[in-house]
């Protein structure tokens, strides 16, 4: 067997150190608090009955020297050509030198003589002069202990909870999972994982201490971000997809398609009027969306996606109904300076224009209507197209003492000197009077 080329192996620790101890640094802080006041041995340990050999116990300096050996221990990513499959490994080259064994279980399906893939450079086995090879976000199910590396994506089984996490059994060994590293977001209960086996990525290990830590949410993520590079390739604008509500802001829902997120803005949810979000969704519900706008320009995609676009527009149904001329009844839910929004049925509003609300003029419109208010209206003038129904509140009120039907007396008929007036100058000049009194 061809001895592997050191100069085509991966990076070397001193050029990852830089770039892992942001990541490190942010592994620890999330482990500290989520132990608080007591350190992974005592919190493995509770309420255990089996008792574990002691080790001596660690100096306050083994936090950095971990994290040192974390370090010279990360995992590196190489595309490798299948060469061949024999019984339950898998051959792969990566150089004419370096060639390395991934077992079979790591596929779907067996790998095709010459197709290429990534993997996950485990160690290197100096007696078959190989590299133990693991596919990315593919766990071992049988994972011996000699053999786990950071990075290492496996299968352990949940046998416990407590302060800070879940306890897990691995190759025949206790782990542990700090909380925030349980799931892609926070989980309330976490006893519903007691027995159950999960895929996870080992994050961090102290093989003389006999410790593991593990990391079922960056096993997630991976897995998450090769779902959205296939979703991405497929997603059109106009289609419609099924999405899961994850977050809910005052201007939106953000919703997960299946490795991408997008939003739903709250114009885009209702045809009704709403004051927040919650008020149509909440966290973890599974709704259909289409998909309105797809932007890859700046530095961050935005998806951004409809709720409403999915259901009859109410809108559209009620113009057919209402007619110009018509007289209806609404419930007044928005004052602007501008004028006064009426509800007319549900989901569908016309505007009364300010300069409609009155035959006297007029600062605003609270001086004549006021939220909530049952008031009858005319309509002026449906525009399809634009999805508005013009309205007037005046138009059935009576100007300067005349009804709006017509048919009254006017203010100068009321007058009685006017009368008078009148009836003297037709006594005088008869039918023929003319001008602006008669």
């Amino acid at each position: 067997m061809s001895q592997p080329d050191s100069n085509s192996g991966s990076s070397t620790p001193a050029d990852q150190s830089d770039a892992t101890i942001d990541l490190d640094t942010k592994l620890q802080d999330e482990i500290e608090a989520a132990l608080g006041d007591m350190n992974i041995d005592e919190m493995l340990s509770a309420g255990q009955e089996q008792e574990q050999p002691k080790a001596a116990p660690a100096p306050q300096s083994s936090t950095v020297s971990r994290l040192r050996e974390r370090a010279t221990q990360q995992t590196t990513t190489r595309s490798g050509t299948i060469v061949a499959v024999h019984g339950g490994d898998v051959m792969v080259e990566f150089g004419p030198k370096t060639q390395g064994m991934c077992s079979l279980e790591q596929f779907e399906k067996p790998p095709a003589l010459g197709e290429k893939m990534e993997f996950v450079l485990q160690r290197f086995d100096k007696d078959d002069g190989l590299y133990v090879l693991s596919r990315r976000g593919k766990p071992t199910a049988k994972a011996e202990w000699e053999s786990l590396e950071i990075g290492q994506s496996v299968e352990a089984r949940c046998t416990g909870v407590n302060k800070g996490g879940l306890e897990l059994e691995i190759a025949k060994h206790r782990a542990f999972m700090p909380a925030g590293h349980v799931d892609l977001r926070h989980v309330e209960k976490l006893d519903v994982f007691i027995g159950e086996k999960m895929p996870c990525e080992v994050i961090e290990l102290d093989r003389k201490r006999g410790k593991i830590i593990l990391s079922r949410k960056s096993h997630l993520e991976a897995e998450r971000k090769e779902l959205g590079v296939k979703l991405l390739a497929e997603l059109e604008v106009g289609q419609t997809r099924p999405a899961v509500i994850i977050r809910l802001q005052p201007y939106g829902a953000f919703a997960d398609l299946g490795g991408i997120d997008g939003l739903i803005h709250i114009s885009d949810m209702s045809y009704e009027r709403i004051k927040h979000p919650s008020d149509v969704l909440k966290e973890g519900d599974q709704v259909d969306v289409k998909v309105l706008k797809i932007d890859q320009s700046g530095d961050q995609m935005r998806i951004g996606l409809g709720l409403k676009q999915l259901g009859e527009d109410p809108v559209k149904s009620a113009m057919t109904e209402i007619e110009e001329g018509a007289t209806v009844s609404g419930k007044v839910t928005k004052l602007a300076a501008f004028g006064a929004f009426v509800e007319l049925s549900p989901g569908v509003e016309g505007l009364i224009h300010i300069s409609e609300l009155s035959h006297d003029r007029i600062n605003r419109p609270s001086q004549v209507v006021k939220p909530d208010e049952v008031v009858s209206v005319k309509v002026l003038s449906i525009d399809t197209k634009k999805r508005r129904i013009s309205l007037s509140l005046k138009a059935l009120k009576q100007a300067s003492g005349k009804s709006a039907g017509g048919g009254g007396e006017s203010l100068r008929d009321e007058d009685p000197h006017l009368r008078k007036l009148k009836a003297q100058l037709s006594a005088k000049f008869g039918d023929n009077l003319k001008g602006g009194i008669g």
